[in-house]
């Protein structure tokens, strides 16, 4: 057997208050006067809090990225060609938002050194030649992205994310104090994202125990902040951001599972936000993941979450189809769930009758 030697984050500062070593952090990756070129979620673009800690230096660019949908190939390439054309080369890409800016951060740096288009390198292990440095400032927890060796991109024809040893951060910096602020429902929605990736980790048939550890530890931080815990705190947001790191590092030696496959295609047709597509289709999983679902409902009743409902309904056969052909392409996802002979269980006809539910 042959196993994987992934690559994961190389350097993480943790801890309230280390966004203000940023600069320090950076200051040795710089290459003469090529500028580092920080992506910052428009979040925060009227916030001059954040801006103005931002360790802006020589001809450095900030660009508020538009957030308001997934992270697209089309974007990603429009961004890339942006700062290829204004400065040629740059010292690296720095991420500051959530999972969105996270995956535009990463997708970014790879194109910065790779020819073609995004598209060309969604799948696995497709990227050749290593992203210009890129660092990673999560201003929100759950998604994983900081950590994961892929990012989540909606393509031409397909939704599927660039799977590859040249896809993660080289630095991370992990501080609580950036995502206080982050809304209730918003904060539910990722939190989940996190618990999902745990519930199907945890029951794949890819699990081992390096996945395992992680996996068991984000799921139990994320049942004790929406489940057990009376109300939000700051330590809350500390477990939360760990169960994210711990959540994306539980898939990095195994896979997520049907929530994910089936989300995949309701974000390529509807362009459903991914921690609220997960949310959707999971509620209905109980065939699948049935103590995952269970206690999953219990936090939504806790938290007062109304998990949208009836977003394909009036759909024609053929947006069905679109659906299915996204989700039916994502086998690594569908052979972790369900075994090498996945496609005799989940079928065209079965998966149709599961977005029809949603």
């Amino acid at each position: 057997m042959k196993f994987r030697n992934f690559k994961m984050v190389d350097f993480v500062v943790y801890g309230r208050g280390c966004f203000n070593q940023l600069d320090e952090i950076l200051t040795p990756r710089r290459k003469g006067s090529a500028p580092m070129i920080f992506l910052i979620d428009d979040f925060f673009k009227n916030n001059q809090l954040i801006k103005s800690s931002i360790p802006v230096r020589g001809n450095d660019l900030l660009i508020d990225l538009d957030v308001s949908h997934e992270p697209s190939t089309a974007y990603v390439d429009e961004l890339a060609g942006l700062i290829k054309s204004q400065f040629g080369s740059v010292s690296g890409i720095i991420g500051i938002g959530g999972g969105s800016a996270m995956d535009m951060a990463k997708a970014v740096a790879i194109m910065m050194t790779n020819p073609g288009k995004a598209q060309d390198y969604q799948g696995w292990d497709l990227v050749k030649h290593p992203a210009v440095y890129k660092a990673g400032v999560p201003t929100l927890s759950g998604t994983g992205a900081e950590v994961s060796r892929t990012t989540v991109l909606t393509g031409p024809t397909r939704k599927l994310g660039m799977n590859s040893d040249f896809t993660p951060f080289d630095q991370i910096v992990l501080d609580a104090e950036l995502i206080k602020d982050v809304p209730h429902n918003q904060r539910f929605y990722t939190g989940m994202d996190c618990f999902i990736h745990c519930v199907e980790s945890l029951k794949g048939t890819f699990i081992n125990e390096f996945s395992k550890t992680y996996g068991e530890k984000a799921q139990e931080l994320c049942e004790h902040i929406f489940l057990h815990k009376d109300h939000w705190d700051e330590k809350s947001d500390e477990q939360l951001m760990m169960a994210s790191y711990s959540g994306g590092m539980s898939i990095a030696y195994s896979q997520v599972g049907v929530a994910h496959a089936v989300s995949y295609g309701l974000g390529y047709l509807l362009g459903t936000r991914h921690g609220i597509g997960n949310c959707i289709v999971f509620n209905h999983l109980q065939d699948f993941y049935p103590e995952g679902v269970e206690t999953f409902h219990k936090m939504v009743e806790k938290n007062n979450i109304d998990i949208p409902s009836g977003i394909t309904r009036g759909l024609t056969d053929e947006q069905f189809d679109t659906m299915i052909n996204v989700s039916l392409s994502m086998t690594p996802l569908w052979e972790n769930a369900l075994g090498t002979n996945w496609q005799k269980i989940m079928t065209r006809d079965r998966l149709k009758t599961l977005y029809e539910k949603l």
